[in-house]
C-alpha cells in the first residue's frame, strides 16, 4: 500500500473511539454524551471524532505520533522541506509566515490586492510595506497579479527589501508571471511568500495552473477548505526554503494557532491530503468532461457572458458569469439565490463558482443548477454595461503615515465625497472577497472613492465599520 493511501489522524480517531471511552477530560460534550440536543443524531455523530490530546492521538504543537506522520506525508505531497496543518485558517498561516520571515522596521513589498490577514500581518511585524498595483482585466473588470516590470522598479527603488508577499490566483483564480517574479526575488536574495489560499489542488497539474511551490515560492499558505474536502478553517503552510528560520515558522504556529486544536479539522485535513494524493487521470478527465457540459451549457444563456481566463490559462474550478443585463453581479445573486444556487461571490459586474473537485463517480447537481439559472434569468433582455474599470494611478505605493504614527493620531469623519487627498483611518473591506478597497493610513485617491461608489450603488457588503453604508462617512486621521 502506497504511504499517501494512509490516513494516520482519522485513523487514530477511529481507533480510539472504538474502545468506547469514558471520558473524564475535555470537551465537556463527552464524546456527544452531554449535548443540548440529544435526539440529534447529526450532531451527536460530530461530536464522537471532537477530542483532545490524549495518548495515541498526538499533540499539533509537538507532534511524535499520528499528526507527524499525517504532515510527513503532506511534505512529501507538496515536495516541501516541512508542512503544517493550520486549524485556524489560512489567516494563521499568514499571519505566521510574515512574522517569522520579517523583521520589525523592514522594508516588504506586498501586492496590493492582498487578503486583510496578510495586512494584519504587516501591522503586527510592524514593517514598512510598500504597495505593488496589480494589473488591471478590462473584460472582467477586476485586478489580477503584479507585472514582472513594477517588481524590477520597486526592488531598483527600494533595495534594502528583505520580503516579498503575494497573491496566487486571485480570487476568480487568474494567474500571471509567477515564476518570473520569484526568480528576479532570489537573484536579489528575497524570501518570496505567497498566499495560495485558493490553489491547494494545483499540484495535480494540467490543466490547472503551476504551483506555487513548483515555481520556487518560499513559504506558501494553502486553504484546503476552499477546494479539497476539508473542514472550514482547515488549511496548510509550507516552508519550501532555506531563506527563512523554520524554528521561527514553528514559534509563530504555536503563539497564533489555538492551544486546543480541533480534531475534526485535523482529520479532515489528513483526508483531503489524501484524497489529492489518490488524484487520477481518470478523475481529472471525467472531472473535465463535467466542467466543460456545464460551461458549454452556460454559454448558451445569452443575458450572462462567461469570462475565458487571459490566455487561456487559470483554474478551471472557478467560472466567472458576467452580466449581460444590466443588472449588477450582486442583483444576479440574489436572483440564483431565489432557487437555491448559492455562488461564493458577486462584484459589481460578475458571479463566481467555485466547483467540486470531483472524482470519476461521483455526482454533482450541474445540470439542475443548469436549470434553474434559466428560469432565475426569464423575462431579462441584453442590456451591456459600457464602463470602464479604472485601475490605481501608482504602481508602486506607501502608506501616507506609518503604523506607529496612526496609534498617535485622532480620527474623524467627513462625508465620502469630502475625503479626496484625506488619510484613511478605517480598512474598508468589501467582503467577499476580503481584499481592502481602502487601507489604514493609505491617502484617499479619485480612484478608490469612484470604486467606492460603484461598490455602494450595486449594493456591496462590506466588513468591519458600519458607519460607512449606513451614513456615507468615511473615518480620517486628523494630520493638521
Amino acid at each position: 500500500m502506497s504511504k499517501q493511501q494512509q490516513i494516520p489522524i482519522y485513523e487514530a480517531l477511529q481507533s480510539h473511539i472504538s474502545k468506547n471511552p469514558i471520558s473524564f477530560h475535555v470537551p465537556g460534550h463527552k464524546y456527544g454524551r452531554i449535548s443540548t440536543y440529544p435526539e440529534d443524531p447529526f450532531f451527536k455523530e460530530i461530536l464522537k471524532i471532537d477530542a483532545t490530546e490524549l495518548t495515541g492521538l498526538d499533540d499539533l504543537h509537538s507532534p511524535e505520533g499520528p499528526i507527524m506522520k499525517a504532515e510527513e506525508l503532506l511534505a512529501g505531497l507538496y515536495g516541501t522541506k516541512k508542512s503544517f496543518f493550520l486549524v485556524n485558517g489560512s489567516t494563521a498561516g499568514n499571519l505566521a509566515m510574515i512574522m517569522a520571515a520579517c523583521q520589525e522596521g523592514s522594508t516588504v513589498l506586498v501586492q496590493r490586492n492582498c487578503h486583510k490577514s496578510v495586512l494584519n500581518g504587516l501591522k503586527l511585524a510592524k514593517v514598512r510595506p510598500i504597495f505593488l498595483e496589480p494589473e488591471i482585466n478590462q473584460e472582467w473588470r477586476t485586478a489580477g497579479g503584479v507585472s514582472v516590470k513594477t517588481v524590477q522598479q520597486a526592488i531598483s527603488r527600494y533595495p534594502e527589501v528583505k520580503a516579498m508577499i503575494l497573491t496566487y490566483p486571485n480570487y476568480y483564480g487568474i494567474v500571471y508571471e509567477l515564476k518570473e517574479i520569484i526568480e528576479l526575488a532570489h537573484i536579489n536574495h528575497i524570501p518570496v511568500l505567497v498566499d495560495e489560499a485558493h490553489g491547494p489542488h494545483f499540484i495535480i497539474g494540467d490543466p490547472f495552473p503551476v504551483s506555487a511551490l513548483n515555481l520556487g515560492a518560499d513559504l506558501v499558505v494553502h486553504s484546503a477548505h476552499k477546494t479539497l474536502p476539508a473542514m472550514t478553517m482547515g488549511s496548510f503552510l509550507h516552508v519550501n526554503t532555506n531563506l527563512v528560520n523554520l524554528g521561527k515558522v514553528k514559534e509563530y504556529l504555536g503563539i497564533f494557532q489555538s492551544s486546543s486544536p480541533s480534531y475534526p479539522i485535523m482529520a479532515s485535513l489528513d483526508i483531503s491530503r489524501n484524497y489529492l494524493a489518490l488524484y487520477d487521470q481518470e478523475d481529472l478527465d471525467c472531472l473535465l468532461a463535467e466542467i466543460n457540459h456545464f460551461k458549454n451549457e452556460l454559454v448558451k444563456l445569452e443575458t450572462i457572458k462567461v469570462l475565458t481566463f487571459p490566455e487561456g490559462h487559470g483554474d478551471p474550478l472557478r467560472i466567472t458569469v458576467q452580466s449581460r443585463c444590466g443588472l449588477s453581479g450582486f442583483d444576479l445573486q440574489k436572483r440564483f439565490e431565489v432557487f437555491g444556487i448559492f455562488t461564493e461571490l458577486a462584484d459589481p459586474y460578475n458571479v463566481l463558482f467555485i466547483l467540486p473537485l470531483l472524482k470519476k463517480g461521483q455526482a454533482y447537481p450541474l445540470q439542475e443548477t443548469l436549470e434553474k439559472m434559466k428560469r432565475a434569468l426569464e423575462g431579462l433582455t441584453i442590456k451591456e454595461i459600457d464602463e470602464e474599470f479604472h485601475p490605481g494611478v501608482q504602481r508602486i505605493s506607501e502608506l501616507a503615515i506609518s503604523y506607529s504614527e496612526m496609534e498617535e493620531l485622532g480620527m474623524g469623519q467627513v462625508l465620502a465625497e469630502s475625503a479626496l487627498g484625506l488619510i484613511c483611518a478605517e480598512t474598508i473591506i468589501p467582503y467577499p472577497p476580503g481584499i481592502p478597497l481602502l487601507l489604514k493610513g493609505e491617502r484617499i485617491t479619485d480612484d478608490k472613492l469612484l470604486q467606492l461608489k460603484r461598490l455602494l450603488q450595486t449594493g456591496a457588503r462590506f466588513q468591519g465599520e458600519d458607519s460607512l453604508i449606513k451614513t456615507g462617512y468615511i473615518k480620517v486621521y486628523s494630520t493638521n
